[in-house]
Order: structure tokens, then C-alpha cells, then sequence
């Protein structure tokens, strides 16, 4: 047995998946590689740059290491742990992080169609890497990856490789308002209330594995036309050697037959070196479709073939389905469905605290989760597709708007794109929330302009999701044409009889003083139910901001209340504040910890069978 073998955190992904146990796969990705992977978490050692002399004094050639620090971990909890001190940090702080590594005696090993490469599962805000004292640049071709996440990658230059290798990693962060946040605390934003102190760093794994010099990288794209039985394919090859390929796709429905595929295909390519994207497109006879009721996946098996018929492989799960904003209301698969749905803000939730979240927000009746403008473990999507729960997902936000920040959320946004537009859960993308980077999107035309530009963008290229502008209130409206799909507001209040009022006059049309801030902004618009209207929050009884009873038998009396007058309207959903507790927002459903609920199961489900659409009936 090689010493590959016996290292506790050596693995062959393909074999862990194999049983579509949503906690098989060690790696957070949605895509697989039947090769060799080494997980690096676990005890690196560890230095506080407090002077930021890091650099200057070559700490990647060599360095006095004064502490250590498990990986994945955030870099607020190292210090804390280092310096006994609640607050580490107040303006920048650069970390350092080192450890060696044996290579594992795998099935690299004299294959000349094989390389090395070093994955981050999510690190930053400013990640750079050294091996054995050589920069690496990431395949992006960045010496600084900026971003905290999304995972990046580094491809070993063979030359640079040892019997035993040093890694050596430096992470930079801060409270810059212009870079992607979500409710981490900032220049703008100060810690307490609903700002939470920072999470960031190391906070995700890291691994080295065995990769092909050609290949398909781990990222694949899905569009349905559900009415046609096609499923568009999204790939991105990855080629050292010029030359003639082939991709390959076979998709298998492991449900009737694992061992033959329902369709098959192929596709001939001339590729340069580098990287390109392609798209392809494969017919699925009979195809299921993948519903809240029954969330039916596929198995997709892409290869790149060369000309000596060498094939690298990847493979992932995928689901067909259609959502679409129609009229008033949405529609799955064309069939109308009610959005009940709960706000969820993991914080730094562990991947298993947030599966016991998942399973209990299910418990509690919904069929919606709208996880709050953060980065979650990709592991997290694809349990959402096994179970059948919808995801509405949204770009971490910058604290205030100016160019720079622009450039940040839009480079912030394609890379979450491309590496989570596999998974038939997510529906929804919110750009913005609550103009938390776009303060001035009632009287900065260039604000505007580049969300709309945005809202275009994803709907000619990502025509599988519904966008939404700037979610609650100032959504923004061009020569009378919301570019939004969604029109959203958030509603807090703890009394019923104003919860009544503000929904009559929402519903009626009424935008300006409904909710905290004007429905929209730009020209003018006329709400007249041709664009699905949703609560996308309310409730939050129990915070003290928000009021309403602190006592979880109170609270469920009333979010029952409340819940009956919005099922008593024509909305399209709602979206209830919010599934746990979080630093100073106590205003949970579920207990944090152990997922347990604190309120009845099925509180938050409309338990109506059908919803009776305006139009739905037959002539």
C-alpha cells in the first residue's frame, strides 16, 4: 500500500461519489475528477505580519513560524487564539500561513498527460502563494487572488516540485468598504445589530490533485428547454497542447441504469492553447424533470478526447428545469408555485451545522431558501438539488458605491457564476440588497446604468435564473420597464394591523410608502400585476429592531397571523427574517447548533395544494 494511501486525507474523488451521499465528496465543488486528491487541512504553522514586513523580508524563503493554526479556520479566530483577544483586527491585517507536504505516489507518477494542481476551496480577501519559495500565479493568471468565496487554482510547474514540498501562503484583508463584504463590518458599516464581525482568511479546504495538461475544468454550465427535451451544456477546456479534440457527453440516469446512458454525444473542436469556453447541446428522450416534489437528477460524464484517444474526464449531477416570472406569478416547470421561503445567514456555520440547517428549513415548510448575501460551502447547492429546496442566492455586497466597487461586485459575481451554475436549486440571484453598494441608486445615473447592464447581461447569458436589481425597495425602472424580474419589498412591522394595511396598499399599486424607501426608482413605473410581486422579508419577531414577542409560542402565533394575510393577497411569496440566530439578530426559527426547530414543523408552508393563478382556469 503507498504512503498515498495511508495518508489520513488522501482520496480518489469518483469513488467518494459514487453513492450520492451529499457528504461523500470531501471537496466543495459540484464537479468531480476520478483522479488523485490530497486534502491540506490541518495544523499549518502560523505568524500575525502585524507590521506588514512580510514581503520585504521574504518570509516565503524563509521564516520563524511563532504560532499554529488549524486550516480551513478564519483568520479572526487564529488571532484570537494567538493574542487572547476578542477583537484581532481593526483596519488591515496580514497573516502568514505555512506547512510542507509529501507528494503522494499516485497515478501522476510518469504519466505525461498529468500535472500537479493546488485548489483553495476560498481564501482572501488578497491571497498570495508560494511553493518552495516560487510565486504561483493562478490559472486566471493572477498573482493576487482577490476574493474570499469562490475556489481558485494553481497549476505546479513540474520543475518547481520536491520529495517534500513548503507551502507558503499570505492573506491580506480589511475593512475597505469597496470590496465585496456582505454583512462583515467595514469602514461604512461598524460592527453590531445586523453588521457581524469579519469572517475571513482560511475558510474553506485546500488541496493538491492530479490534473490533465488538457482538460475540461471543474465548471459546466445548465440551461434547460424543458419543452424540448434540451439541455445546454456550458464547458470550459483547458488546453496546454494545440490541437484536434473532441468533447464527449454521456448523461445516465442512475435511478433506471447506471450502466448505460440515456444520450450520448460528441462534438469536434480545434482548441489553442489556454482556456475557452464551448457551449453544446444534447437532446434527453423522455427526459424527468426536476421539481420540489421530485428533484430527479442526472449524471453528466464530459470527456476531452485528444487525437491519441486520451480521454480526461469530469462529472457532475444536473437537473432540468424551468422558472419563469410570468404575469403576476411563478412558474416551475410551467406549473404556478408559491414561494415559502426563509431568510438564511450562515455565518461561520460549519458544512455540517449548515446540513442540519438545511433539513430543518425543510421541516419548517419551506420550499425556499434565500441565503443572505454570503458564500457558502458549494456542497451546500448540492444538497439543495438532492432534497428539492430552492435557492435564491445573491452577491456579497460592497459597502458603498463608487467605480471601484463596481468592478469588485461584477468581478465577484462571474466568479460565482461560473463555478455555481450547475445546480437546478438556485432560481434566484439578487445583484444588490437594501442599496448596500448602491446608496446612490436614486440619483447616481451611472449606478443605475451598470446594474441595468448587469440585469441584461445575465438574462442573455444565464436565462436559467430570474434577477433581481436591488432587492427591497429602489428597484430601478427605464422608460417604464422594471429591470427586475421580481418586484420585491421588505415589510417589518409587529402589528397586525398595520401588517394588513401595508399589504392592502402593496397590493393595490401603491410604491412609495409601502416599505422604507420607494418600490422604484428612474421613470416612472405602473404596477399593474405583470411582474410578480414578493414579500422577500418580513417578520424577524424577536429582534429588538424588529419588535413582536420574544416567546417561540408567541412568535408562531403570530407569523401564523401574518402568514394568513399574505395568503389571503396575490403575492408570489414571501420570505420570512430568518431561519437562525446570529450575533446581535435573536429572531431564530432553528437552533443553530443543532438544527433542532424552536417552533412548530410546517409553520411556514402556505398548505395550499394549488394556487388558484389568475388564468389558471380553463376557459
Amino acid at each position: 500500500m503507498s504512503a498515498a494511501e495511508n495518508h489520513i486525507n488522501y482520496g480518489l474523488s469518483k469513488s467518494r461519489e459514487e453513492g450520492f451521499d451529499d457528504n461523500a465528496d470531501a471537496l466543495p465543488r459540484a464537479v468531480i475528477r476520478p483522479n488523485d486528491y490530497m486534502l491540506l487541512d490541518g495544523e499549518w504553522k502560523f505568524s500575525h505580519d502585524i507590521l506588514d514586513k512580510g514581503l520585504s523580508e521574504n518570509w516565503f524563503v524563509s521564516h520563524h513560524y511563532d504560532q499554529t493554526a488549524h486550516w480551513p479556520g478564519s483568520v479572526e479566530q487564529h488571532i484570537a487564539s494567538a493574542l487572547k483577544s476578542e477583537k484581532p483586527w481593526q483596519d488591515k491585517v496580514v497573516v502568514w500561513y505555512e506547512r510542507e507536504f509529501t507528494l503522494p505516489k499516485t497515478e501522476a507518477k510518469g504519466n505525461a498527460n498529468a500535472l500537479m494542481q493546488l485548489s483553495f476551496g476560498a481564501c482572501g480577501y488578497e491571497t498570495q502563494v508560494w511553493l518552495n519559495g516560487f510565486a504561483l500565479i493562478t490559472i486566471e493568471g493572477e498573482e493576487k487572488h482577490l476574493g474570499e468565496y469562490t475556489s481558485f487554482s494553481y497549476e505546479l510547474d513540474e520543475k518547481m516540485l520536491r520529495p517534500i514540498n513548503r507551502i507558503t501562503v499570505r492573506i491580506e484583508s480589511s475593512m475597505d468598504a469597496d470590496i465585496t463584504r456582505g454583512k462583515q463590518e467595514s469602514y461604512v458599516y461598524k460592527r453590531g445589530g445586523i453588521w457581524y464581525q469579519t469572517y475571513t482568511g482560511a475558510v474553506r479546504s485546500i488541496w493538491i490533485e492530479t490534473v490533465e495538461r488538457n482538460r475540461l475544468r471543474s465548471r459546466v454550465g445548465v440551461v434547460s428547454s424543458v419543452e424540448d427535451n434540451l439541455v445546454r451544456f456550458n464547458l470550459t477546456t483547458r488546453i496546454s497542447d494545440p490541437g484536434s479534440y473532441k468533447i464527449r457527453l454521456k448523461v445516465y440516469d442512475d435511478k433506471e441504469d447506471k450502466a448505460n446512458p440515456v444520450a450520448e454525444d460528441e462534438y469536434p473542436l480545434m482548441l489553442q492553447a489556454g482556456q475557452k469556453s464551448q457551449r453544446v447541446v444534447l437532446r434527453i428522450p423522455d427526459a424527468k424533470l426536476w421539481s420540489i416534489e421530485n428533484p430527479h437528477q442526472y449524471r453528466l460524464v464530459a470527456q476531452l478526447v485528444d487525437e491519441n484517444d486520451y480521454a480526461a474526464e469530469i462529472e457532475t449531477r444536473f437537473g432540468l428545469r424551468k422558472i419563469e416570472a410570468r404575469g403576476c406569478c411563478l412558474y416551475l416547470n410551467n406549473k404556478p408555485v408559491y414561494l415559502d421561503g426563509i431568510l438564511y445567514q450562515p455565518g461561520a456555520s460549519t458544512y455540517e451545522q449548515i446540513r442540519k440547517h438545511m433539513y430543518a428549513m425543510k421541516e419548517l415548510g419551506c420550499n425556499l431558501v434565500r441565503i443572505h448575501i454570503a458564500g457558502v460551502d458549494p456542497r451546500i447547492y448540492k444538497l439543495a438539488d438532492k432534497i428539492g429546496m430552492l435557492l435564491w442566492v445573491e452577491v456579497p455586497s460592497p459597502h458603498q458605491s463608487s467605480q471601484k466597487s463596481r468592478t469588485n461586485h461584477r468581478s465577484e459575481l462571474f466568479r460565482m457564476l461560473a463555478l455555481i451554475g450547475t445546480h437546478p436549486s438556485i432560481i434566484i440571484w439578487s445583484l444588490y440588497n437594501e442599496d448596500w453598494g448602491a446608496q446612490d441608486i436614486a440619483t447616481n445615473p451611472e449606478t443605475r446604468q451598470y446594474i441595468i447592464d448587469t440585469y441584461h447581461y445575465m438574462q442573455l447569458a444565464y436565462p436559467q435564473f430570474l434577477v433581481v436589481d436591488n432587492d427591497g425597495w429602489q428597484h430601478i425602472s427605464f422608460e417604464g420597464r422594471l429591470k427586475s424580474d421580481l418586484l420585491t419589498a421588505h415589510l417589518y412591522t409587529s402589528d397586525l394591523q398595520r401588517w394588513n394595511q401595508v399589504l392592502d396598499e402593496l397590493s393595490a399599486g401603491e410604491l412609495d410608502r409601502v416599505a422604507a424607501f420607494p418600490l422604484v426608482v428612474g421613470d416612472p413605473f405602473f404596477y399593474r400585476n405583470q411582474v410578480p410581486l414578493i414579500v422577500s422579508e418580513w417578520g424577524g419577531f424577536g429582534f429588538d429592531n424588529y419588535g413582536g414577542p420574544k416567546d417561540d409560542d408567541d412568535r408562531a402565533d403570530l407569523i401564523r397571523k401574518f402568514k394568513q394575510e399574505l395568503r389571503n393577497r396575490s403575492f408570489a411569496g414571501d420570505i420570512y427574517t430568518q431561519a437562525t440566530n446570529i450575533e446581535d439578530e435573536k429572531n431564530g426559527l432553528l437552533d443553530a447548533e443543532t438544527g433542532n426547530l424552536n417552533v412548530p414543523a410546517g409553520l411556514l408552508n402556505t398548505q395550499q395544494n394549488q394556487i388558484e393563478y389568475p388564468g389558471n382556469q380553463a376557459d
